[in-house]
């Protein structure tokens, strides 16, 4: 136990200070960035579109779940197929936070491999996608434009960064700091050594892991390297930080339920496709080098530098981000025992679907377009939608259900 806490805590002293950092970015792109900014430079049906959606959607710090509801109101919103798609492939492999996590516990090779394979991703699945797929309709209608928020930005940047993207990502990053301890106290140093000669193996086991788990693009992080050190290729390593973050398979039923059957196959098979080709680049070239088998347990975090922060810093960034994780998660659980209450105009229905405060905000989004509704809440913990106004159930359950998720009717 005392060999898994040490280890635990040596991930987590690595990859704070840079976690801490890029959750920081990803607050000051949320409040400063102008609404529709990104939707502007979506709509034409060109190359370009495409090339622009790969661009912007990289440094966004949106996952698998969040970036579905996220792509389908891009479409809404008249956004072309291919630069959806492109989009849709491109974002949930990293963000901001996620490349300097990977700096910080992979190496400089990882973190320039990761978004350079993201956009060739993004790039070729969306002109595959205009190529191959038919205009049929999507997006006929938009939905109205959420008013953004108000109050100090300060606040609002703070608040986004440090609660309401770890509530997103905090259970599943915690998850990937403590398998990555369990992996490095657990597995046996020799295990994946058994596989060196066979690198396609190897991918294809973690692609079948992969694909189908939700792994965010941070969490992913830890557990990659910690294979590593257990002598998983930087190729198979790869493979998961692209595969494993990009798709799953809640995002597969909703993506061809929104956006249809041949669009889902050309999204699914250019994500594994090409992180096969980017892994087999990965070991050719050989990034990754100097993280190695350790042969030991106790060997501490997978790579250190002569420009890792001072250990005192680490510390003191390990011990706000851990407080930052608490406190963001305890309140999501208690959200869940509070009850929306039903007042005069007001009903509350029962949405599926909902993982991150994205979600939470593409289904208010789609209540507050319905003509006659005056407010929309979303208690995310409970999985409820709270609506005010004239609108009927029918018209709540087609907006909710053109935004991506299930309505489940009223709340008994």
């Amino acid at each position: 136990m005392n060999g898994f806490f040490s280890q635990f805590l040596a991930v987590v002293n690595e990859m704070s200070p840079f976690l801490l950092l890029g959750f920081l970015i990803a607050g000051l792109l949320h409040v400063f960035v102008p609404a529709g900014f990104y939707r502007k430079f979506l709509s034409r049906d060109n190359k370009l579109s495409v090339l622009f959606a790969a661009l912007l959607g990289i440094p966004l710090p949106l996952c698998s779940c969040g970036v579905i509801p996220t792509a389908i109101g891009l479409r809404n919103e008249r956004a072309s197929k291919g630069a959806v798609a492109s989009f849709l492939i491109a974002t949930p492999q990293t963000g901001i936070d996620s490349i300097l996590a990977t700096f910080s516990m992979m190496g400089l090779g990882f973190a320039i491999m990761r978004p350079a394979a993201a956009l060739v991703t993004g790039i070729c699945g969306g002109l595959l996608v205009n190529r191959l797929v038919p205009d049929d309709g999507m997006g006929e209608t938009s939905v109205a434009e959420v008013t953004r928020a108000s109050g100090n930005r300060l606040w609002r940047v703070l608040k986004y960064a440090y609660y309401d993207m770890i509530q997103d990502i905090g259970p599943r990053l915690l998850l990937g700091l403590l398998v990555a301890a369990l992996i490095n106290i657990a597995v046996p140093d020799e295990f994946f050594l058994t596989f060196g000669s066979q690198p396609l193996l190897q991918m294809l086991v973690i692609l079948i892991v992969a694909v189908p788990m939700y792994i965010c693009s941070t969490g992913s992080i830890p557990v990659a390297a910690a294979l590593m050190m257990k002598g998983l290729s930087p190729g198979a390593a790869l493979v998961m930080l692209m595969a494993g973050p990009a798709v799953n398979l809640a995002s597969i039923l909703v993506v061809r339920k929104s956006l249809g059957k041949r669009f889902t196959w050309i999204y699914l098979a250019v994500i594994v496709v090409f992180s096969v080709l980017f892994g087999l680049l990965a070991n050719a070239i050989g990034i990754g080098a100097e993280i190695v088998p350790t042969g030991g347990a106790a060997s501490g975090a997978c790579c250190h530098s002569d420009a890792a922060p001072p250990q005192l810093w680490r510390t003191v960034c390990s011990v706000l981000l851990l407080i930052f994780i608490t406190i963001a998660l305890t309140m999501k659980f208690l959200s869940r025992f509070k009850k929306q209450e039903a007042v005069s105009g007001t009903h509350i229905y029962c949405v599926e679907g909902m993982h991150c405060n994205h979600c939470k905000a593409a289904v208010e989004k789609a209540a507050l377009g319905i003509k006659g509704v005056t407010a929309a809440e979303v208690n995310l913990g409970a999985k409820t939608l709270s609506v005010t106004g004239t609108a009927t159930e029918q018209q709540v359950h087609d907006a909710v259900e053109k935004a991506g998720f299930d309505f489940k009717g009223r709340q008994q």
